[in-house]
C-alpha cells in the first residue's frame, strides 16, 4: 500500500522534495498481522493471531542478572537512578518516533528540548545506519513465536541485499559488545519468529545505537553467531517458564496455608 508523503510543520518545499526522494521503497514480501499490547503483574504481554503471549523484553528482563544494576543504583543512589532511566527512555521512545516517521515518509516533528535532542540522534542513524537500506518490509513489526513468546522489532528491510532485522537503540555513553548481549538475544528471537511464521530464512540482524552527542555505533550478527543467540535465547525462555512455575507454586502453597490456618 502506498504511504501518502506529508509535509511536516515548518517543513519547506524543496526540503520536502528532498525527503520525497530521499523515501525508502516499501515492498510487500511480507504481510505481517498486527498486535496488542498490555501490562500483566508488571510483564507486557502481546495478544497476537489468537495467542496471548510473553514479550522479548519480558523474558530476557525476568531472566537477566540485576547484580551490575543493583551495584550501579546502590552508587549513584535509587532517586538518581530513577531520573537517568526515565530520562534515557523518554529519549528513546523519541528518537524511535523520528525513525518510524522517516521510514514511513510521514511528516513529524517535536519542538521540546529532549525531541530535538532525539531528532538529531534520529538524523545521525538515518545518515548513517540506514544508507545501505534500499527498500524495507515493515515498521514497528509484530514478531511472534506462535505458543512461545512475541514482541515488536523496529525494522524488516533489505540491508545491503540481505534481509535483516533491525533494532534502533539509543546510550548515555558507547557500548561494548560484550554488554549488549540482550540487544543480541532480541535480534535473536526476532529472526527465530519472523523464520517460523512468514516461512523465511533472516540471516542478519543490525543494531543501530546513538548517544546523545551523536555517537553512532552498528553492531551486526549473522550465521553461525545468530543461531549461537538463538539456542542462548531459548535457553532464556526455559528459565522464564521455570521461574513462572516456581511463582504459581509458591501461590498455591500459600493459598493452601493460609485456608489451612484459616480453618483451625
Amino acid at each position: 500500500m502506498p504511504v501518502n508523503l506529508i509535509r511536516g510543520p515548518g517543513e519547506n518545499m524543496s526540503k520536502f522534495l528532498k525527503r520525497k526522494e530521499k523515501m525508502m521503497k516499501k515492498s510487500d514480501k511480507y504481510s505481517y498481522q498486527l498486535g496488542t499490547q498490555s501490562m500483566d503483574h508488571g510483564s507486557r504481554i502481546y495478544d497476537v493471531a489468537g495467542y496471548r503471549l510473553p514479550s522479548v523484553t519480558t523474558v530476557l528482563g525476568k531472566t537477566k542478572d540485576q547484580k551490575f544494576l543493583k551495584d550501579w543504583t546502590a552508587k549513584v543512589g535509587e532517586q538518581e537512578a530513577t531520573r537517568i532511566k526515565n530520562g534515557s527512555s523518554a529519549r528513546g521512545t523519541a528518537m524511535h518516533k523520528f525513525l518510524e516517521h522517516y521510514i514511513l515518509g510521514t511528516g513529524y516533528d517535536d519542538l521540546t528540548g529532549l525531541g530535538q535532542e532525539a531528532k538529531s540522534m534520529a538524523e545521525k542513524v538515518i545518515e548513517i545506519g540506514l544508507a545501505p537500506v534500499e527498500e524495507y518490509y515493515g515498521s514497528e513489526v509484530t514478531m511472534y513465536y506462535p505458543g512461545l513468546y512475541a514482541g515488536s522489532t523496529d525494522l524488516v528491510c533489505s540491508h545491503n541485499g540481505e534481509d535483516a532485522i533491525v533494532d534502533f537503540k539509543q546510550a548515555n555513553r558507547p557500548k561494548k559488545k560484550e554488554w549488549i548481549e540482550d540487544y543480541y538475544l532480541q535480534i535473536a528471537a526476532y529472526a527465530m519468529a519472523h523464520d517460523y511464521v512468514h516461512n523465511s530464512a533472516i540471516n542478519k540482524g543490525v543494531i543501530m545505537v546513538c548517544t546523545p552527542d551523536l555517537y553512532y555505533q552498528e553492531f551486526v550478527i549473522t550465521g553461525a553467531e545468530l543461531r549461537q543467540y538463538k539456542h542462548k535465547f531459548l535457553k532464556r525462555l526455559d528459565m522464564y517458564h521455570d521461574l513462572k512455575f516456581d511463582e504459581k507454586e509458591k501461590a498455591n502453597i500459600k493459598i493452601k496455608e493460609e485456608d489451612f490456618y484459616n480453618g483451625a
